[in-house]
């Protein structure tokens, strides 16, 4: 009887823990055809907000202030927490309409605000991007979201060693001690400064500025109780290229410095060490790094000369053209301006358009905004008053047609020229000036160069960003 009795329990707990594991409340799957509600509350320390669709839950998120923002007013921290689930499920909301609820009842009136500040401005222009609805709730029934704002946020753990009770029970157990022990030492001593003063005692010039120490000729050499020279404060390194090589390297390549430049590096270097052409050699070294040549940025001048363009030959003949944009949006929907230069005599229109206008719209804009001024029936028929054509009158040439065709160069004024004669000592001017700021690139067969991979500003390559990303691949050798 007692058996049965355990088998029935045994059915009711496994019937019980089977309805817990199919009925305990999850996540439900997001439906994009149909409105989602978004719960929001802030407090003083974080943000919280819950994503629901139909009254199930799909998700939740919570964030922690930042120092900057906890200086915030309350009805800014309430508008914080609508741009971050905005943010924050950016791709379920957008498109789709969106309910908000809040338990700051003046959100409700956001959109019809008269007076907003610069933050509120920026959160707006965000928000506007969304169909959604801002509703009122009251702060009681806002449970789940006001507990998620609330939640702690720890970005660090502390450890306390207990150490007292370790030592206890330690003393608790009884262990077998071993009779006999050994201690070892580990000392760390500077090989590279005992190679330095081996060195000085087998070179001939170190001997030399001895002599001259003894006969009071060196005031800033001297000779330390071991009988190592020093200039100053500093380490002589005696005329031993490898030994020189050795500690160049170990202040350039090692782990600890990371290829410093030559300036850096010879500062670090000279707090210790001296030797002949200290400065020139290490500077020959860095030049010589092919990580740095790869690696770094360049600090030279531009190489290559001046390649100014070409003077035009006429008006109108060669034109320049540039956007102006990001600006206010008029009443007629223009929102930039399009900037068209003539080279030749530097005047310029100013054209308003929109950024959403085809290549087909500018054409025609050309031709009714700028030909229009220039070439017409009128102002190209002969003139008997002037004995021309207006146009040729005020351009000097007549203008082009299928019938009257002209080349550049076939004018009557002498205006031109003197506008080309004006930019030519102009430009020989800006040539003095650029070379100045410029050197000459020549290469000749049999050099090495690098190539640069990187030529324009946020591109990178190998997989590598910053720093340390490479800027130059080789050396190569021209051939």
């Amino acid at each position: 009887m007692q058996s049965l009795r355990g088998v029935q329990k045994c059915k009711e707990a496994f019937g019980t823990l089977k309805k817990l594991l199919t009925s305990a409340p999850v996540l439900a799957q997001p439906d994009i055809t149909k409105p989602f509600d978004i719960y929001c509350d802030a407090s003083g320390s974080g943000l919280g907000c819950v994503l629901m669709q139909e009254g199930r839950v799909i998700a939740y998120a919570s964030c922690q202030l930042r120092k900057h923002e906890v200086n915030y007013p309350t009805h800014d921290l309430e508008l914080l927490a609508v741009v971050y689930a905005l943010k924050k499920w950016r791709h379920y909301l957008l498109g789709n309409t969106c309910h908000i609820y809040t338990d700051h009842k003046s959100l409700k009136y956001i959109f019809t605000q008269p007076k907003l500040n610069m933050r509120q401005r920026r959160w707006l222009e965000l928000i506007k991007d969304y169909d959604l609805e801002v509703h009122y709730h009251p702060g009681k029934a806002n449970v789940v979201a006001d507990a998620l704002s609330r939640k702690a946020h720890c970005n660090f753990i502390e450890a306390r060693p207990t150490v007292r009770v370790l030592c206890c029970e330690i003393g608790d157990i009884e262990m077998p001690t071993a009779l006999e022990a050994e201690l070892y030492n580990l000392v760390l001593e500077p090989t590279i400064k005992d190679q330095i003063i081996a060195a000085q005692k087998q070179d001939k010039g170190m001997s030399h500025i001895r002599d001259e120490i003894n006969d009071k000729k060196k005031a800033c050499f001297k000779l330390d109780e071991e009988g190592v020279l020093w200039f100053k404060n500093r380490l002589v390194v005696p005329k031993d290229m490898e030994l020189r090589k050795k500690i160049l390297d170990e202040a350039h390549t090692s782990m600890f410095t990371l290829h410093p430049g030559s300036n850096k590096m010879y500062q670090d270097l000279k707090q210790k060490f001296w030797w002949t052409r200290m400065k020139r050699e290490i500077a020959k070294y860095v030049s010589e790094c092919d990580v740095c040549q790869r690696v770094k940025a360049d600090h030279l001048k531009p190489t290559g000369m001046l390649q100014p363009l070409a003077v035009p030959a006429w008006k109108w003949e060669d034109i320049h053209m540039d956007f102006i944009v990001g600006l206010p949006r008029t009443q007629k929907g223009y929102d930039s301006i399009w900037v068209i230069i003539d080279r030749f005599t530097k005047s310029a229109h100013f054209i308003p358009v929109k950024t959403t206008y085809r290549a087909k719209q500018y054409a025609e804009l050309y031709i009714s905004r700028i030909v229009s001024l220039h070439e017409f029936a009128y102002n190209n028929s002969y003139q008997k008053s002037l004995d021309m054509a207006p146009f040729e009158a005020l351009y000097g040439r007549r203008c082009r047609t299928p019938l009257n065709w002209s080349e550049p160069g076939e004018h009557v004024t002498f205006g031109p020229d003197l506008v080309t004669q004006a930019e030519e000592q102009h430009g020989l001017g800006e040539k003095s000036y650029s070379y100045k700021r410029r050197r000459p690139l020549v290469f000749e067969e049999d050099d090495h160069v690098y190539l640069r991979v990187s030529p324009m500003k946020g591109v990178h390559r190998f997989g590598v960003k910053g720093k340390l990303a490479p800027r130059y691949v080789g050396p190569f050798k021209i051939t």
